[in-house]
């Protein structure tokens, strides 16, 4: 039966290797609980069917039982009314029905296979379809959980670069770099009086060099 083929693929589904080789894990479970759910009511219709079928072969073989009797009680009051022909008569036909009715005891078995195979891939293809939508479950949680933590993650980037310690360390070091700017001035600043005081110090050396000169020239 294709149906039976149909849900025995569904059944035989490794969800573990599907969900990693999908490109969408989620989507790819969702079709195939969708794919489950229209197989589960394709089965439990068949099985609907094949319960009453058997129903109605078991009835068609009660008939047939019933009719047996019946015609054997005809036999039987034929005897006693000393119709033998007339309860040959009888005695074939129920012997037709006895042979009809043992007819359908193959039909009945055969049926009843049937009937317990569906119900078995019903119970098979309903445990599948749990643990897809189990499955799928937990794999949303766990895309939630990842796009919550992701969330917050930015979240919380956003505030690391808005914060007031972010704020005052960028302070900090702007007035850092204004000191040490204004050291480098000073240090140029200082530089620039030292220089000058030591061409005073030179001049003033060498002032004192030529007086002694003209000192000692105007002694001599």
């Amino acid at each position: 039966m294709a149906l039976l083929e149909r849900v025995a693929t569904l059944i035989r589904a490794n969800l573990n290797d599907l969900v990693d080789k999908a490109e969408d894990p989620e989507k790819m479970l969702k079709q195939l609980i969708l794919d489950m759910q229209n197989q589960m009511l394709q089965v439990k219709t068949q099985v609907a069917i094949a319960i009453a079928d058997y129903h109605l072969l078991l009835k068609k073989k009660q008939e047939h039982e019933d009719s047996a009797t019946e015609w054997m009680k005809k036999a039987e009051l034929a005897v006693g009314k000393n119709q033998d022909d007339l309860a040959r008569a009888a005695i074939e036909r129920s012997v037709g029905f006895k042979k009809m009715a043992a007819s359908f005891d193959q039909q009945l078995a055969d049926q009843n296979v049937q009937v317990e195979n569906l119900k078995s891939a019903l119970g098979k293809l309903e445990m599948k379809l749990a643990e897809a939508r189990t499955k799928c479950e937990l794999l949303i949680t766990q895309n939630r959980r990842a796009r919550a933590v992701e969330r917050a993650g930015e979240a919380r980037m956003k505030l690391d670069d808005n914060s007031p310690t972010v704020a005052f360390d960028r302070m900090k070091h702007k007035v850092e770099r204004s000191e040490a700017e204004g050291a480098a001035l000073n240090e140029l600043v200082r530089d620039t009086v030292e220089d000058q005081f030591a061409k005073l110090e030179k001049e003033d050396e060498i002032d004192k060099l030529l007086a002694e000169i003209k000192s000692r020239k105007h002694v001599a």
